[in-house]
């Protein structure tokens, strides 16, 4: 093993599965407010390579659909993903706003605020917000 390398620097991508890429395109950019950086196909059964980033984030969501280790039963499965926000109240009330649904209320615990919701497959995600003293 070299050691000359920094080792992981960052987190590059994750995958999401979803059942419809265009449907999910749309829930990320314009409900989550997410850029769209590649949207272009890569074979020849017509697949597409779909990433979204959050605003002023490098790390990029892969929309998953019909190819590599999709199925249709990951699909909804969830995701773990965690995203940060600065600002709780006004971001929930915004994404509302855009026809996103969350579980409950914020939830504010001796971590942070914590708000979760899901996409249109079923795919959970969770907003933080850090406390600042």
């Amino acid at each position: 093993m070299s050691t000359t390398g920094k080792g992981i620097t960052k987190l590059y991508s994750a995958d999401i599965f979803v059942s419809d890429l265009d449907r999910a395109i749309d829930f990320y950019v314009n409900k989550l407010g997410f850029e769209k950086r590649t949207d272009a196909p890569f074979d020849e059964e017509g697949h597409r390579w779909v990433e979204v980033v959050p605003q002023g984030s490098d790390t990029a969501l892969i929309l998953t659909h019909g190819y590599g280790g999709w199925t249709p039963e990951k699909v909804g499965g969830g995701s773990g993903l965690m995203f940060s926000v600065d600002d709780m109240a006004s971001t929930v009330a915004t994404l509302k706003a855009r026809g996103v649904t969350f579980s409950g209320e914020p939830d504010s615990t001796p971590y942070g605020i914590f708000a979760h919701a899901a996409d249109p497959d079923g795919n959970a995600f969770t907003l933080h917000q850090e406390l600042h003293e």
